[in-house]
């Protein structure tokens, strides 16, 4: 299987981050993984990761919840959008959600950097799909 260097996790459930950071390690998806509890850690990192801040590689691969407190996905794909084409250039954003309501999954059409949905937490048939699919 294919792995990645960097996969930034972000969701505000630690037993969910628990749950992927083992699969995603155990699988050797990825040399470094980093968690992010909400949207707004999410876009701090980014920013540095997208000046080259040391010590904040940029992700090849980001997992966002859609609902978490303090500024939930669709918040923080509105903003997402505001970084330049360059910076997001090469890194793949899959959206995890436990409750993909019809409403969600329409507004999620809205974000073209949102390749896909999966249903969390991650199967390890769904790591391999994404590996082989996007990388």
């Amino acid at each position: 299987m294919k792995s990645v260097k960097t996969i930034l996790l972000i969701d505000d459930d630690d037993t969910t981050n628990y749950l992927n950071q083992r699969l995603l390690s155990r699988m050797e998806a990825a040399s470094d993984i980093r968690v992010v509890t909400n949207g707004e850690e999410a876009l701090d990192y980014l920013n540095k990761a997208f000046s080259g801040e040391e010590n904040y590689p940029k992700p090849d691969l980001i997992f966002v919840d859609i609902k978490m407190s303090v500024m939930d996905g669709f918040e923080f794909l509105d903003e997402y959008q505001r970084f330049d084409e360059d910076s997001k250039l090469r890194t793949v954003m899959l959206m995890l959600t436990s409750s993909a309501s019809f409403y969600d999954l329409e507004r999620l059409k809205k974000y073209p950097e949102v390749r896909r949905h999966y249903s969390k937490p991650l199967a390890e048939a769904d790591v391999r799909e994404i590996m082989e699919t996007y990388f």
